[in-house]
C-alpha cells in the first residue's frame, strides 16, 4: 500500500472539484450531504469498494441532547446536561469549546437528518448507556452501523453527489497553509489527480495500523482489532508532515465484551442492566458500571485474556434489538441454563465459584467493587457469553478548531482549506480508553462532518 505523502502543488489536474472528501463513512457522507445542500460542487472518494468504516461496524448510535425525538417521548434533556457528562466521563481533559460545539449541534443533525434525509431515529429508551445522565442515544431500527451506513449513501446515490470508491488517497499537494489537490490510486495501479479548494479528511483514525497504536496505546496492542482496515493513519500521516498539530493521540475506544471466539459485539446492556463479568476462574475481577471501553483492558487483564459475561432472559430481551446480539445467538455463542450451578458446569467453571459471585452482590449498595446494585437481579434461566477485548478506535487525531473543523497548525493559526472529521480528527474522549463516553466516536463524525460544510 502506498504511504501517505505531501508534494508541491501541480500546474494542472486530471478534474478539479470545489469540495473534496477523503472518506466514505458516516462522517464523510454527512460532510457531503451538507455541502451539497449548501450547493457546493462536491466529490466524495472511498478507498474501499463500498463505503463501510468504523461506522458498519458500530451499533450506529448517535447521542444528542434536546432532540425531536427525546421531546416526543418526554424525556428531558439539554446540551448543558451533555457536556458535562461528557467532561465526567473525561476527567475534564478535553477542550471545552469542542465539547460545548458537538453538545449543541448534535439535536440539530438529528433533527436534520430525520426530517431532511428522511433517516427514521428513535431514542433507546429501555436502558441506560454508562455516563449519560439522560437516553439520548438516537438510532436507526435495527440499532445497526452498516443500516445507518446504507441510509446515508442512499440519500448520496438519491441526490446524485458524485461518489467514486476504490480510489486511496496517496499524497496531498500542498503549499504552505493550503492544499491543492490529491493524487489517488486506482485498483489497476494508475493514479489520478483532482485539484480542489477545500480538501475534508474524513479517512478514519489509526486503529489498524499497528505500529502506531504500540506507539500511542501500548497497553491495547494485544487487543483484538475490531474496527476498520481502513483506519491506517493517513490523516495523522499527511498532518504531521505538513505540520498539523494532534491531540490525545493516546486516546481509544475499547470494548470488553466482544464474543470470543465469534467476534461479534455484545452489547453493553447486557451488563449495564444487571449483569456482570467473571474470569475462567468464576470470580469477578472488576467494577462493570465503569463501562465498556475500560472493561478491555480489565478483561485482557485475566488468565488467557478473556471472560465470560453473565445475565438473563429479562435482559437479553432487551438485548435482542441490536441486530450484534441476534447474530451472536444465532451462531451459538449464547450459554444457557436452569440454575447458576448447571452454568458452572456448561462454562467449566469450578463449583461454587459463579454461584459465589451471584451471593456476593448485595440486594442493594455497593458490592467489593464499589459497583452499585439497585436490587434488579438475576432471574432463571441464566446466560453467559465468553468474551474478550478489544479496540474498536482511536480517539485522538489532528487538532481542529472547533467552530469550523479546520485543522491546526503546530506553530499557530489554522490551514486555510483542509478540515478534519471522524476519526481523522481529535475527539471528545480525553488522552485515555476511560474518557470515552457512549457514543463519542458517532458523535464527533456526525456533527464534525455536518459543520465542516457549513454547519
Amino acid at each position: 500500500m502506498a504511504r501517505p505523502d505531501i508534494a508541491a502543488p501541480l500546474a494542472e489536474y486530471d478534474v478539479d472539484v470545489g469540495t473534496l472528501i477523503i472518506g466514505a463513512g458516516a462522517a464523510g457522507m454527512i460532510a457531503a450531504l451538507r455541502a451539497h445542500e449548501a450547493g457546493h460542487d462536491v466529490l466524495l472518494i472511498e478507498a474501499d469498494p463500498l463505503p463501510s468504516g468504523s461506522t458498519a461496524l458500530s451499533a450506529g448510535l448517535i447521542p444528542a441532547a434536546g432532540t425531536k425525538l427525546q421531546l416526543a417521548a418526554g424525556i428531558q434533556d439539554n446540551p448543558v446536561m451533555f457536556a458535562a457528562d461528557i467532561q465526567h466521563k473525561a476527567h475534564d481533559e478535553n477542550e471545552q469549546a469542542l465539547v460545548d460545539v458537538l453538545a449543541q449541534n448534535a439535536a440539530s443533525v438529528i433533527d436534520w437528518l430525520v426530517e431532511t434525509h428522511g433517516l427514521s431515529f428513535s431514542v433507546v429508551e429501555d436502558f441506560d448507556y454508562p455516563g449519560h445522565s439522560r437516553r439520548r442515544m438516537h438510532g436507526l431500527p435495527t440499532r445497526s452501523g452498516a443500516e445507518l451506513i446504507d441510509a446515508l449513501r442512499g440519500r448520496i446515490e438519491h441526490l446524485g453527489i458524485p461518489l467514486i470508491c476504490e480510489r486511496r488517497a496517496v499524497t496531498l499537494y500542498a503549499k504552505e497553509a493550503h492544499i491543492h489537490g490529491v493524487q489517488v490510486l486506482r485498483p489497476d495501479g494508475a493514479t489520478e489527480t483532482i485539484g480542489a479548494n477545500r480538501v475534508i479528511l474524513a479517512c478514519n483514525g489509526f486503529g489498524g495500523n499497528r505500529e502506531m497504536v504500540t506507539s500511542y496505546m501500548p497497553e491495547i496492542d494485544s487487543g483484538l482489532w475490531f474496527g476498520h482496515d481502513g483506519n491506517n493513519g493517513d490523516a495523522i500521516s499527511w498532518g504531521q508532515k505538513l505540520g498539523a498539530a494532534t491531540r490525545h493521540l493516546g486516546a481509544y475506544q475499547g470494548h470488553g465484551n466482544v464474543a470470543h471466539p465469534h467476534g461479534i459485539l455484545i452489547t453493553w446492556a447486557v451488563i449495564s442492566e444487571g449483569g456482570f463479568q467473571v474470569n475462567r476462574h468464576g470470580n469477578r475481577f472488576w467494577n462493570e458500571a465503569q463501562g465498556y471501553s475500560e472493561a478491555a483492558r480489565a478483561v485482557l487483564g485475566q488468565p488467557d485474556g478473556y471472560a465470560w459475561s453473565v445475565f438473563d432472559m429479562r435482559i437479553a430481551d432487551i438485548a435482542r434489538q441490536f441486530a450484534d446480539f441476534k447474530k451472536a445467538e444465532s451462531q451459538g455463542a449464547l450459554i444457557w441454563a436452569e440454575t447458576i450451578g448447571a452454568l458452572e458446569q456448561k462454562c467449566g467453571f469450578p463449583e461454587g465459584s459463579l454461584t459465589s459471585a451471584v451471593t456476593d452482590i448485595p440486594s442493594k449498595g455497593e458490592d467489593a467493587f464499589s459497583r452499585k446494585w439497585t436490587g434488579q437481579h438475576l432471574k432463571p434461566p441464566f446466560c453467559a457469553v465468553k468474551v474478550t477485548g478489544a479496540l474498536f478506535h482511536t480517539q485522538g487525531g489532528l487538532d481542529i478548531d472547533p467552530s469550523s473543523a479546520r485543522v491546526r497548525k503546530i506553530a499557530s493559526g489554522t490551514f486555510e482549506n483542509l478540515y478534519a472529521t471522524g476519526g481523522a480528527a481529535v475527539g471528545v474522549s480525553g488522552t485515555s480508553d476511560s474518557g470515552y463516553l457512549s457514543g463519542n466516536g458517532l458523535l464527533a463524525a456526525s456533527v464534525l462532518g455536518w459543520i465542516t460544510s457549513g454547519g
